[in-house]
């Protein structure tokens, strides 16, 4: 038995895990022991308990008798531990919620295990489907079975690094389960990267083995594979998982003679994948997950969508990032509901695939929302069917949340907040306000702590004071990959320190102001980007606004505006710089402004803030 202790706002939170019999029982009553008598209320997690035995009844008992009335509560007792306490009369005497819900066994699951689970309770269900066809759980375990086999003849083995890169497909889903069942690390990449800059990720994460896909930068394959393999990387093997190459289907008639294959143990806690930082701020770093983490993160968000097995997902979240790997992937497989992933993410191509499949989930970042309304063949019947849309990657204005609900009347929007290193963090309900929605990102997800922090002195800050975000909880990341001690974000108490900026209010919600690392400070004032951006997006002109420091001999930094103006706009910074004075202090408004066609962007949908500020301090140079 392990008894993991956290603070919640109400009092103490013992997260309790293994068999509670005549062996640990006594742990369990030196632990409660040593609860002082003032605490408020004792939570119980029983989400992972396997047993209880007459003894730990015991030890409940006598922990009920020291916080009576509301201040001893069990969660999670799953249908199994709940038949115990109520053949002992128990579940008269402790207050206790208890889970009906099946899916909460899979926190205890590989994700190995997570598949043999999903192929033992609903092989027939369709699971994926993509312009090739659709792939049930038994078609899910068959062709990663044949997949890991060809990995495991290519050197891959238990511990061994292998990366996936590619544009989503179901080839990329079963390519990461085949590695899962062969105890290798899957390392996801972005496929927007260049040859270079794949080599440069390799070295960070001693890739051996490369599974790529459809890749926009490889327009030519060979001479894409010759720049890799000239980089002096660790990259050995180089596999293709293209779609449009190879159906796998074809070769169905090799699982008979494999299917008994990868029998031994993967454990759930087993670092197994690696998820790397955007690198919007600097060199990306590889952040290691477990499925434990995936898996209860994936659980919690598939009850915050409100998943039910006959939702429809098109799924456009990248894979190989932290939001379509929880909400998108596991989420909804968790509910047993069925992902189409679109061959294509041209708007057409969305709203087409919308239509004809009738898909009621629809998770996006802002840009792409915009993009569909303005397409000639956009109508509110199209898209109809969409109910929920969690919107994350970047804010969305007041303006555009209207037009969102203007133009998709029966969906419900969800703000959220999450990080490669913790997601999800924080999210509105279902039935939020759009109050809410708009202005912040939720209240922390089940189990899930979050305080506010002076970055300067450590202390905690009172409700409504912004200061640096920190969390901890049980998606937490193991940590970065080979990076050094002093940069690590996880402090010595357990909290992830993730520069980002923001206050809780009294209701528990989280706004976010900014980020800490981006703060701009001009002449010793210090400036939000994002309340500039917000500013600036109010104009009747604006299509798309970036706000970040710049350089200034005079006082360090200047406020630096990025516009992309909206089509057939004309631009006259006199009197944007007058408008801005309605809402903005004077030093909060732009010194310079850099008008562009297009970001660049990231593959996650963010603008990649590090090429933006090259270009800036080019421009910038060169007068």
């Amino acid at each position: 038995m392990v008894i993991n202790e956290q603070q919640s706002s109400e009092g103490l939170v013992l997260e309790i895990s293994g068999s509670i019999d005549t062996s640990t029982a006594p742990v369990l009553r030196e632990k409660i022991a040593a609860i002082p008598d003032f605490t408020p209320k004792v939570t119980m997690d029983f989400k992972d308990v396997e047993y209880l035995s007459s003894a730990g009844l015991r030890e409940l008992l006598i922990c009920r008798q020291r916080f009576d009335g509301d201040r001893m509560l069990l969660i999670n007792v799953t249908p199994e531990i709940y038949d115990i306490f109520q053949t002992t009369g128990f579940h008269m005497m402790i207050p206790m919620e208890v889970t009906n819900d099946e899916v909460s066994t899979y926190v205890h699951l590989s994700f190995k295990d997570f598949l043999k689970k999903k192929v033992e309770t609903t092989p027939d269900s369709i699971a994926i489907a993509d312009i090739g066809g659709s792939y049930t759980w038994s078609d899910v375990e068959i062709y990663s079975q044949i997949i890991a086999n060809g990995l495991e003849a290519k050197g891959v083995k238990k511990g061994t690094h292998v990366a996936i890169c590619g544009a989503n497909s179901v080839n990329w889903v079963l390519t990461f389960f085949a590695i899962q069942k062969l105890g290798a690390m899957a390392q996801l990449l972005n496929f927007n990267m260049r040859a270079s800059e794949i080599a440069r990720v390799a070295e960070i994460g001693d890739i051996t083995h490369l599974c790529y896909g459809q890749m926009p930068e490889m327009k030519d394959e060979e001479a894409y594979l010759a720049e890799l393999k000239a980089a002096g990387s660790p990259l050995q093997e180089f596999i293709s998982i293209r779609n449009d190459r190879q159906d796998i289907r074809e070769r169905r008639g090799e699982y008979e003679a494999i299917k008994d294959k990868f029998g031994f143990t993967v454990r759930e806690d087993d670092p197994c994948a690696m998820i790397f930082t955007s690198g919007s701020t600097g060199n990306p770093k590889g952040v290691l997950l477990s499925a434990y983490n995936v898996l209860n993160a994936a659980e919690i968000n598939y009850k915050d969508q409100t998943l039910v097995d006959t939702d429809r997902t098109c799924l456009i979240l990248p894979l190989f990032h932290i939001f379509g790997l929880v909400a998108g992937l596991f989420a909804n497989a968790i509910a047993g509901s069925t992902i189409f992933i679109p061959r294509d993410l041209r708007t057409d191509t969305l709203i087409e695939l919308i239509d004809r499949e009738k898909c009621t989930i629809f998770h996006s970042v802002p840009t792409m929302l915009i993009a569909m309304m303005n397409n000639k063949g956009f109508s509110k019947e199209k898209l109809a069917s969409i109910r929920c849309t969690i919107i994350s990657g970047a804010a969305a204005s007041e303006a555009q949340i209207k037009m969102f609900k203007d133009n998709l009347p029966n969906d419900h929007f969800l703000a959220s907040y999450g990080l490669s290193e913790m997601a999800p963090v924080s999210i509105t309900k279902y039935d939020d306000t759009e109050e809410h929605v708009l202005q912040t990102v939720g209240k922390p997800v089940e189990n899930i702590q979050i305080r506010i922090c002076n970055p300067e002195t450590g202390a905690e800050c009172p409700v409504g004071t912004s200061g640096e975000v920190q969390v901890q909880g049980f998606n937490l990341m193991t940590g970065y990959y080979k990076v050094a001690l002093d940069m690590q974000s996880i402090d010595t108490e357990g909290w992830l320190h993730t520069g980002d900026l923001g206050f809780m209010d009294t209701d528990g919600y989280l706004h976010l102001s900014g980020r800490l690392k981006e703060l701009i400070i001009r002449g010793g004032e210090n400036i939000m980007p994002g309340e500039v951006e917000a500013a600036i997006s109010e104009l009747s002109i604006i299509d798309n606004v970036k706000v970040l420091g710049v350089p200034s001999d005079f006082f360090g930094e200047e406020v630096g505006a990025c516009i992309k103006l909206k089509d057939g706009a004309e631009w006259n910074e006199d009197e944007v710089k007058s408008e801005l004075a309605k809402s903005l202090a004077k030093f909060k408004i732009p010194s310079h402004f850099f008008l562009y066609d297009e970001f660049p962007m990231l593959g996650t949908g963010k603008i990649d803030g590090v090429k933006l500020k090259e270009d800036v301090i080019n421009r910038l140079a060169q007068g």
